[in-house]
This record gives C-alpha cells, sequence and structure tokens, in this order.
C-alpha cells in the first residue's frame, strides 16, 4: 500500500523553546522534528497525535498540541518516491507545534531514528535538513509569544 502524499510536521519544544530533533535511521546524519505521513480516514490532527506517541513515546494529548493550518508543498525526494504511488512527486504537509513542560527522555522508534537531541531553538533550525522545518522553527518564536498572549497559562 502506498504512502498517502499528505503529511504532518510536528516541532516538539519546551516553553523556554528547546527543540527536540531526530536521527534518521534511514539516513544518519539528518536531523528533523516528528514527521509522519497521513493515514486514510485520519484527521490531521490524529495524524500528528499517532506520529508523536509513534517517533517519541510522549502522549501528545496530555501537552498543548496546536495547528498552525499551514502547509509546505514539496517535491519528495526521489529516493523516497517509491512509497508514493505512481506519478506522485510532492507532498502537502502540515504544520503543528506541541509544547511540553521541560525536556524529558524520549523513546525513539528505532526502525526509524537512531538518536535524539534537545537544542535551543536556534542551533535545531541550522541541524535539520529540510528547509520547511528549518522554517517552522525559526517561527517558533513568534508563534509561541502569540500563544502566550492569547493563553497566559498553556500549561
Amino acid at each position: 500500500m502506498y504512502k498517502i502524499p499528505v503529511s504532518v510536521l510536528v516541532v516538539v519544544h519546551t516553553e523556554d523553546l528547546q527543540v527536540l530533533l531526530l536521527e534518521r535511521a534511514d539516513h544518519p546524519g539528518y536531523w528533523q522534528s516528528v514527521t509522519g505521513s497521513q493515514d486514510p480516514g485520519e484527521t490531521l490532527y490524529q495524524t500528528a497525535v499517532r506520529e508523536v506517541t509513534e517517533e517519541t513515546g510522549l502522549i501528545s494529548t496530555d501537552y498543548i498540541l496546536t495547528d498552525w493550518q499551514k502547509q509546505n508543498r514539496y517535491e519528495i525526494y526521489e529516493e523516497w518516491r517509491w512509497r508514493y504511488g505512481p506519478d506522485v512527486y510532492f507532498n502537502t504537509e502540515h504544520v503543528f507545534d506541541l509544547c511540553v513542560p521541560g525536556t524529558m527522555p524520549i523513546k525513539i522508534a528505532a526502525r526509524e531514528h537512531l538518536n535524539y537531541v534537545w537544542l535551543p531553538w536556534q542551533q535545531a533550525a541550522e541541524k535539520v535538513f529540510s528547509s520547511s522545518n528549518a522554517e517552522a522553527i525559526r517561527e517558533l518564536p513568534k508563534r509561541y509569544e502569540l500563544a502566550q498572549h492569547t493563553n497566559p497559562h498553556p500549561l
């Protein structure tokens, strides 16, 4: 069964903007936030919740998961195109963030990731391989500050 060319990007971060990054097992040295394709019948929110749990062991419903209502469309890397149907070249990624109270141990999915690290947002933005991931991390301080004004006690 082919993957649906719709995915989520979930930037997991702390209140002081430490960002969780995961190192890809199929591409050592490639660091990213939580990502994953939508399964048939799932809402984007359900996809984000599932991917966070699968890739980190965190239960995102215990924290604040925010849909940014932002989409990125990008060409699927040729090396990963076989996962999608014939003539599928582009993916639409939907951006979320998950705010947790502080850095914590993560239970990575061994078949997907080799390691994890918490980094200040500036360093995390420099370390990720995906430009849309870097852009989301750079946008995080502004979005988090805005959320603080909307809801002064997010956790």
